[in-house]
């Protein structure tokens, strides 16, 4: 690690093991423009802040919630328009990934769903659905009528 004006710097080893990820992913991802290294030292190495240890736990969490790499640097790239609104539009785009990843997981269900006997499907949906339903359409209101848009 290196301290550079009061800012810590790692080397793409450092990075990657403090970030529980290989070197080659470290590299994938700068190609990609995912990371971007904060500076570069004398010999040309490159080096990465706090920042980028950020970066890569929003990445990972997004990759396990089944985002594409090219989905996850869309997301990215939304996130570091810093506007006046930040807290809200962070909360937002929280929202609407969660939602996007909940959507996806009931595609996943829909196969297992569809196989249940009548009886278990309406134990499932008479515990879960009400609250759920009432839920999402809340979040769907306040993002496509609210005053946002």
């Amino acid at each position: 690690m290196i301290v550079l004006e009061d800012m810590k710097l790692y080397r793409i080893g450092e990075l990657a093991k403090i970030a529980g990820v290989s070197e080659r992913t470290i590299d994938y991802y700068t190609k990609m423009s995912l990371i971007i290294p904060e500076t570069r030292t004398q010999k040309n190495y490159r080096l990465y802040s706090s920042e980028t240890l950020n970066r890569l736990e929003r990445i990972n969490q997004m990759k396990q919630e089944k985002y594409t790499l090219e989905e996850i640097r869309a997301k990215l790239e939304l996130w570091n328009d810093v506007t006046d609104e930040t807290d809200v539009t962070n909360k937002l785009s929280a929202l609407e990934m969660h939602m996007q990843q909940l959507e996806r997981e009931v595609k996943e269900l829909e196969p297992i769903i569809s196989q249940l006997k009548p009886g278990q499907a309406n134990r499932a949906y008479t515990h879960l659905v009400p609250q759920s339903l009432a839920c999402i359409e809340a979040i769907r209101i306040l993002l496509n009528h609210g005053p946002f848009t």
